[in-house]
């Protein structure tokens, strides 16, 4: 069960200038995230009967300022100009994560078989504390210039720099005991923890994470870019390009300590890449188009993937850790898409989409102290490929006349087909911070599916509107399969963990209309109208453990905002 108390404060100044066909935008905003969690959890591991219960509190801080001008220039005919650059700063404070872990053995011949203990001990009961901090700032500007060198052909050139800046520290502190005596042992959390109880019992607190208590990260990107937009014929356009680019991407520990010294190593990426793109776009028909595109991109490990520090994320209710040895994730990707605009407002689409990847970044999970830890490797490679399709289709309601005056029924619908797989063969390598074992095989099957990767996914709008003014009522129906969350390890026997998001049903109902000559509107949310639970377990054979399932509850909220 989990209760969150959130404050949230948001600002936005924008400020801009025009003269002739030139502007210079400066837009500030700020937001502030304040959240106060909790949670209580209860399990048994091992396939024993012991129950584990677990108490968790936290505080969390999270703020982004950030500040951008965009100039649009266009000094002479057929020639503009764009110019950009901001400045951001993260922070994120989590003080006093607290958890607690009382044990229940449930065994006759124990005295206290039949109650929740705690005996700091780290074995039949647990209690942690931890501090973590983190400060981003990112610098990033770029130009670009284009030149329409003949009436139906633009050419670009452009110019992109990124600079990121992370200081990321947590320290993480555990409560142990010699030995308690009975009866102190069943003390709910602030009297276990007392000064009293501390002293009398000599409870000291240790240092659970010298070795990697903190990190600076940064990244450096340069990218140089053209492209050509040309009309080859009246049916015929073609939008092609290229971009170069550099970054030097480096995760460093921090020395905290006067001795010893830190178990992790520092990540070094320095990277260079050729990234073609190109889209053909055919009009056979005014209401008919046929696109084909083809381009090569990357995905980057995050900093939070590359640090080899615990974190918790408490949307999803998962401790995780990142791998310092994380490569980047190389993308071949082709598409064509039909499109057909049969009505204003209302479109038909069927697509056709391939991709292969090179060092897709896969999660797995390790059992560590009876805790799961997710962490992340590169799998050698995976090709994805499937299908979309989607229908946005109205149907006027007028003729019926009275209440249905100026309405129309909405119909949205989509799904798309994704089959991906893994190809890992023997010989192949991969790399895991401080793991025994570099063989891929080891961590990854051949054939098996991308993690996070539904193979159907489905969603379904059914909608009233009002063509006069804001009126919508709309029911939202949204599917996805089950797809692998985490990969097991297969040299540990670990079966992968499955999530199971099945079916979820929404409804967002909004009005508006006017009050003291302003205009107001109000807005009515339904969320997961049938309960529908969050759902991950692993199973092998027949047994089958829940690993992450919980209820999510139904929401409802109800907001009113009027324009000044």
């Amino acid at each position: 069960m989990v209760t969150d108390n959130r404050i949230v404060v948001n600002g936005m100044l924008g400020l801009g200038i025009e003269w002739d066909r030139n502007k210079i935008r400066w837009t500030n905003l700020y937001i502030r995230d304040t959240l106060k969690n909790t949670r209580i959890g209860l399990g048994q591991r091992n396939q024993t009967t012991v129950d584990y219960q677990q108490q968790d509190t936290a505080w969390f801080e999270r703020q982004l300022i950030d500040t951008q001008i965009v100039a649009e220039l266009k000094p002479v005919d057929g020639l503009s100009v764009d110019l950009r650059g901001s400045y951001a700063n993260s922070q994120r404070e989590a003080p006093y994560e607290l958890g607690f872990e009382y044990v229940r053995t449930n065994v006759t011949s124990d005295p206290l078989g039949r109650y929740f203990v705690n005996n700091l001990d780290g074995n039949a009961g647990r209690a942690t504390v931890s501090f973590s901090d983190l400060n981003e700032d990112l610098w990033s500007g770029g130009i670009d210039v284009a030149y329409k060198v003949a009436p139906a052909i633009t050419a670009t050139v452009g110019y992109a720099y990124v600079d990121t800046r992370r200081a990321s520290s947590r320290r993480d502190f555990q409560w142990r005991a010699v030995e308690l005596p009975d009866g102190v042992n069943l003390f709910r959390p602030d009297y276990l923890l007392s000064n009293s109880v501390i002293e009398a019992f000599g409870i000291q607190l240790i240092d659970t994470n010298e070795g990697n208590p903190a990190f600076v990260a940064t990244l450096r990107n340069h990218a140089g870019y053209a492209k050509i937009d040309a009309q080859l014929t009246d049916t015929l356009q073609l939008d092609a390009g290229v971009r170069y680019e550099t970054a030097k991407l480096a995760v460093s520990p921090v020395q905290v300590f006067t001795s010893g010294g830190t178990t992790a190593t520092p990540t070094a990426l320095n990277n260079d890449y050729w990234l073609p793109a190109a889209t053909l776009t055919w009009s056979f028909r005014d209401d008919m188009q046929l696109r084909l595109n083809a381009s090569k991109t990357i995905a980057r490990p995050q900093f939070r993937e590359l640090i080899y520090q615990f974190y918790f994320d408490p949307d999803s209710n998962r401790q995780y850790r990142g791998n310092p040895s994380l490569q980047d994730s190389q993308l071949t990707n082709a598409e064509a898409r039909y499109e057909w605009y049969f009505d204003r407002d209302q479109r038909f689409s069927l697509a056709g989409f391939y991709k292969q990847i090179k060092n897709p970044i896969e999660s797995f999970v390790a059992l560590e102290s009876d805790n799961f830890i997710t962490s992340f490797a590169n799998a050698p490679k995976a090709d994805l490929y499937g299908a979309e399709i989607e229908l946005q289709k109205y149907f006027d309601l007028s003729d019926w006349g009275g209440m249905w005056e100026g309405r129309r029924f909405a119909v949205i619908p989509n799904y798309t087909y994704t089959k991906s797989k893994l190809k890992v063969k023997e010989g192949d390598q991969t790399a895991y911070f401080l793991a025994a074992s570099t063989r891929a095989l080891d961590y990854f099957r051949d054939g098996a599916p991308l993690t996070g990767q539904s193979e159907h996914i489905a969603n379904v709008q059914f909608g009233l509107e009002d063509t006069d003014g804001l009126s919508q009522q709309t029911i939202l129906f949204n599917y996805a399969s089950k797809r692998v969350f985490s990969r097991g390890l297969l040299n540990t026997g670990q079966p992968d963990v499955v999530e199971d998001p099945g079916l979820r049903i929404d409804f967002v109902a909004r009005q508006g209309f006017d009050l003291f000559k302003k205009k107001v509107e109000l807005k009515f949310e339904a969320r997961n109208i049938t309960g529908r639970r969050h759902i991950e377990y692993q199973k092998l054979g027949d047994n089958r453990v829940e690993v992450n399932s919980y209820d999510v509850g139904r929401t409802f909220a109800l907001s009113a905002s009027m324009t000044f």
